[in-house]
């Protein structure tokens, strides 16, 4: 079967299969709007509890596989499913959040008032290294191809669960879908424990939800 960087499928392909990507439960530093990048931060009590509503829900859909980041607030929401599905979670170092440098730790009116004309430049889509980090280009390299290599092995019709992180979703659907990187920033955040659904069509994956799983809420965290 052959898959494009895009995540466009060819002729011969299988077709129905769903990708789910999970954004983890909340931590303090969500709260504290303190931008997390890859520090290793833990979920909040709050954030536990929201894996667990939203595991209840996912299970619903029986998936067939869980991937996640090995960060631990996405591996913990990642247990929260498994406990449910039976599943066994493969974590990949590579669906960890984007490495932002000397923003990381930064709460977002620090980071506005030491490196505005950064934050301006990044939010106008401009390729730029956050602190000194990642572009997200190089964010969608690593994290898009650990998607695509576990959706293949779905069977017709499966459904993947893939834990991760705010931006590397963001980065990630934009380059499964083949948006231009300067448009990704138009793929609103993701809520604590929500996520998006990618489906597979026969000119490759298209997005079916966005930010599902519950009512809106304040997206707080470092892609606010």
């Amino acid at each position: 079967m052959a898959v494009s960087a895009t995540g466009e499928v060819s002729g011969s392909a299988r077709r129905g299969r769903r990708v789910i990507l999970w954004r983890h439960g909340q931590t303090s530093w969500n709260v504290e709007r303190r931008f997390q990048g890859s520090t290793d931060v833990e979920l909040t009590e709050t954030g536990v509890a929201q894996a667990r509503r939203s595991a209840r829900l996912l299970a619903g859909l029986k998936p067939d596989a869980i991937v996640a980041s090995d960060l631990k607030r996405a591996a913990a929401t990642a247990a929260e499913l498994a406990a449910l599905t039976g599943l066994e979670v493969v974590h990949d170092e590579a669906l960890r959040e984007t490495y932002a440098g000397v923003w990381q730790g930064l709460t977002h009116d620090e980071i506005i008032a030491r490196h505005g004309e950064e934050y301006a430049a990044w939010k106008r889509g401009e390729p730029v290294r956050r602190g000194g980090g990642e572009l997200e280009t190089e964010v969608a390299d690593r994290a898009a191809p650990v998607v695509l290599r576990h959706a293949e092995k779905l069977p017709d019709d499966g459904t993947l669960v893939v834990v991760s992180h705010g931006g590397t979703i963001r980065t990630t659907i934009g380059r499964l879908l083949g948006l231009d990187p300067r448009s990704w920033e138009s793929l609103g955040g993701l809520s604590n424990c929500c996520w998006s659904v990618l489906g597979e069509g026969a000119k490759g994956w298209r997005l079916m939800e966005h930010n599902a799983g519950t009512l809106p809420e304040p997206v707080l965290g470092d892609d606010d």
